[in-house]
């Protein structure tokens, strides 16, 4: 994982990286100062909002309903007091499709790699998008973009990958020479499968880091000389989950691609990130939302492990989310919604929890009760979710439906046996 950071912030990117990777003992009982619950008979009485009420206080009853109005209010909620306004798609953006097919793998795939732009200076505000396609396949196929935390030249074991850029502590673009990420992809297993694989790294588009907006592409849309966006505006998810689409933009142009038949897959921060991006953008297919967490799928009125003041901590992730987040760091009753209902506004398109079951920090059964009570909206479009209140153990797949969760035996992130989830998911559904 690469960030941009000044000097002072050197030791917040240690907290950063141990954090977003894999934690197989829970962390300290205080968190940049802040008291951290795992007692399940300390997490506190609460009543989570009612998915299928209208502001108004009338039950939704159709589907009709739903997409008029209900999913509207949710989605506004969260745009302006979570995630952030996104813009629309830029004007300038534009694609340079520099690798149009090379056989790799043996021949048993065709790589592309893309770089898309979003400026008209090409020499800031880019992505590079890399795509493995099964060969001699004669129709457009489905994919599977993971947003990655490594460069897409670390991320596979290919070597025709164009070296990838990472940043400095000053701000600069230099060839980055390692990477991290939950495990390389295994791209022979999706395209022997029938569908694609591809990936992109986050941080090309913006840094994760608390100065990441004076680099990243935020930064180009302040206004009136402002140095932070508007406390509705966009935080770096948002950012990131803005990248997706623009990856989407990208896939609706190649005839080798099936555009209506796009999944996403994210783990950890990148986990929220997918869940919002699903939300946000009708036009991806289906979600896999690794170890989420805080912010993503968990419940928030659920005192365990990290919660919205955790999040939001100056030291910690504010940067990540739009400013009226911190608002409800220390009432997360007041706060009108839930990880469920996050999870709800991709219905009825299939989405995926999946979580560890020892990565309290993400709270894995938080999760897993946001999907038992989304599965109402589910059930709306005649489409099952867990269909009852008992969590599944570990490695069990008796519950890869539609609303799905899954969660292995171990912490925080991605394990090898999860891709072969991932596979079966899209399989059924995809």
């Amino acid at each position: 994982m690469h960030c941009n950071l000044s000097l002072k912030l050197f030791s917040a990117i240690i907290i950063i990286v141990s954090n977003a990777f894999a934690q197989q003992k829970p962390p300290a009982s205080q968190v940049a100062g802040i008291p951290v619950n795992y007692d399940e008979a300390l997490t506190g009485d609460y009543i989570l909002p009612n998915v299928l009420t209208l502001n108004n206080g009338k039950q939704v009853k159709s589907i009709k309903t739903w997409q008029k109005q209900r999913r509207p209010e949710i989605l506004k909620f969260y745009e302006e007091n979570q995630f952030g306004k996104m813009p629309p798609r830029p004007t300038a953006l534009s694609f340079n499709v520099f690798d149009k097919g090379t056989p790799v793998f043996e021949g048993k795939a065709i790589r592309k790699q893309i770089t898309i732009y979003f400026t008209e200076d090409t020499s800031r505000h880019k992505t590079e998008l890399l795509i493995y396609l099964p060969a001699n396949k004669n129709t457009p196929a489905p994919l599977l973009l993971v947003v990655n935390f490594s460069q897409n030249s670390n991320a596979t074991n290919d070597p025709g990958v164009k070296p990838s850029l990472t940043w400095t502590k000053e701000g600069r673009r230099v060839p980055a020479t390692t990477g991290r990420a939950f495990g390389k992809l295994d791209v022979e297993k999706f395209v022997l499968a029938g569908f694609g694989i591809a990936t992109l790294c986050y941080t090309d588009i913006e840094p994760d880091a608390l100065d990441g907006i004076l680099h990243g592409i935020r930064r180009e849309y302040l206004k009136n000389g402002s140095t932070q966006p508007a406390p509705d505006e966009w935080g770096a998810i948002s950012a990131w989950a803005w990248e997706i689409s623009r990856a989407i933009d990208y896939f609706e142009t190649d005839k080798d691609i099936d555009a209506k038949r796009i999944a996403i897959q994210g783990t950890s921060r990148l986990g929220k990130t997918v869940l919002w991006a699903g939300a946000s953008d009708p036009r991806i297919a289906m979600v896999i939302a690794s170890c989420s967490g805080e912010g993503g799928a968990a419940i928030s009125r659920r005192n365990y492990g990290e919660t919205i003041k955790h999040l939001t901590a100056p030291t910690r992730y504010p940067y990540q989310f739009a400013a009226n987040y911190q608002n409800f760091a220390s009432d997360y009753n007041s706060y009108k919604v839930d990880g469920h209902m996050l999870v709800s506004l991709m219905a009825p398109r299939p989405v995926l929890l999946q979580t560890g079951d020892t990565d309290v920090w993400s709270d894995p059964k938080g999760e897993f009760l946001a999907a038992a009570a989304a599965e109402p909206v589910y059930k709306l479009f005649g489409k099952s979710g867990p269909g009852n209140d008992i969590m599944p153990k570990p490695g069990d797949r008796s519950m890869l439906n539609p609303l799905g969760y899954f969660m292995h035996a171990g912490g925080h992130g991605t394990i090898p046996s999860d891709w072969d989830v991932y596979l079966e998911f899209m399989k059924k559904y995809l």
